[in-house]
């Protein structure tokens, strides 16, 4: 339940309309009643209504965008900036603002969130990631607030509208792509093990392998940042093995750019020595040398996708929760290669 100003003035032993003017900064309230207030609000959790001048509409007209715990890694990753453009674009044909997280880290997201909620900054949120046991998917349920998940939520919530891939398909013809090309030495390379994605992305790897009676092997699962230093620290470890893989199945493209770099600096080729599959078709990955073999997952449409069902929600408080799953493509190039 939010905290109200009455709730502050109470507490303070003022009326609330003395809140008001604190909150105002009224310079005729006294330092010390400020101080009082002030310490009763940051007490009780008590976040300031921003658009208090807007309440005859009850509309902010702007849209919470909430990135992975850390925006400045996240933003190192091209997908971000990919996605907001498809949220951007529809926000802008709908007359939305775009109100982006910069929370650096778990905790800071969180209360940035909660002001955005109880201070009506926005009228909903759409979390540009999924994560096991996050506080603020549970949060946003518990307000009944509207918002929407790129990427499947982890307890799967009914009430819950998320846009997403079908990633353990993708990741399972990803990895029999390999399997077909004769490698039986398949590591798998992806994000923490807390994101959806990861999880989904593994299954599908697992599934493939299992379908091919090919044995899981713990030692070739790596798992990091979607970032391509991580690459860079995954090779290391899969090349220090005594077996070491003739193929990868990588979840993201900026990770395939570092393993790319370090195979080099192993003296190793890709595909000569190592194949190598990935996922998002980050523009990127057609640059590179070679080309990679990557899941284009449609980003921008991931974006769009999750800007209309959240306008959806917001124009119509009984809109059910909707499933929505954006298509995926393989695009075949250079970078894996049969093996005999």
């Amino acid at each position: 339940m939010a905290i109200t100003i009455k709730d502050v003035a109470k507490k303070a032993n003022v009326a609330p309309s003395t809140v008001s003017r604190v909150i105002a900064d009224n310079p005729r309230i006294s330092v010390n009643t400020k101080k009082r207030v002030r310490k009763a609000m940051k007490e009780l959790g008590y976040h300031p209504n921003v658009n208090a001048r807007n309440l005859a509409v009850r509309s902010s007209q702007s849209i919470g965008v909430i990135m992975p715990s850390s925006a400045e890694t996240a933003l190192q990753n091209p997908f971000f900036p990919e996605v907001l453009r498809g949220i951007g674009s529809i926000a802008h044909e709908t007359e939305y603002s775009l109100y982006v997280s910069t929370g650096g880290d778990d905790r800071q997201l969180f209360e940035e969130v909660k002001r955005m909620v109880f201070g009506n900054r926005v009228d909903g949120i759409i979390l540009l990631y999924s994560r096991a046991n996050d506080p603020i998917i549970d949060f946003l349920v518990e307000e009944k607030f509207p918002f929407v998940v790129v990427g499947k939520p982890y307890n799967n919530e009914s009430s819950i509208t998320y846009v997403d891939n079908d990633n353990v398909h993708a990741s399972m013809e990803l990895t029999n792509h390999l399997i077909e090309f004769g490698h039986r030495q398949i590591a798998f390379i992806g994000g923490t093990t807390d994101l959806m994605v990861t999880r989904e992305r593994l299954l599908g790897y697992k599934q493939a392998l299992a379908d091919a009676n090919i044995a899981f092997k713990e030692k070739y699962i790596v798992h990091d940042e979607f970032l391509r230093s991580s690459g860079h620290k995954a090779v290391e470890q899969l090349f220090a093995l005594s077996t070491p893989p003739s193929a990868i199945v990588i979840a993201d493209d900026m990770m395939s750019l570092g393993v790319i770099n370090m195979l080099e600096e192993f003296g190793l080729d890709c595909p000569s020595d190592v194949s190598i599959t990935s996922f998002n078709n980050l523009y990127l990955s057609e640059l590179t040398r070679p080309p990679l073999t990557t899941v284009d997952i449609q980003i921008y449409k991931l974006g769009i996708q999750s800007a209309k069902c959240l306008i959806e929600q917001l124009k119509s408080k009984d809109e059910p929760a909707k499933r929505v799953i954006v298509p995926y493509a393989i695009k075949y190039r250079s970078s894996t290669k049969k093996i005999k």
